[in-house]
């Protein structure tokens, strides 16, 4: 939920504001009844992706392509 407050406010109940935003909320604040900034909780940017990071550390069985019969049939509601 948003709530919206003031400069004095903001810089009176900071710690207050701050345990609102921690528990999920989100704090505008305003100059002369204008938004100027918001207050929402901080999310850590992800790591960059490094393409070829598990090269070598991950094989695939050598029937892994092929289904057995009774898995095949149970997809088509079959009995086995």
């Amino acid at each position: 939920m948003t709530h919206e407050v003031d400069v004095h406010e903001a810089k009176t109940h900071l710690s207050r504001l701050l345990a609102e935003v921690e528990a999920g909320g989100e704090v505008v604040i305003g100059r002369a009844g204008r938004p100027v900034a918001r207050l929402v909780p901080y999310r850590r940017p992800r790591e960059t992706r490094v393409p070829g990071a598990w090269t070598g550390e991950v094989s695939l069985a050598e029937d892994f392509d092929e289904l057995p019969d009774g898995v095949a049939a149970a997809f088509r509601g079959e009995s086995p």
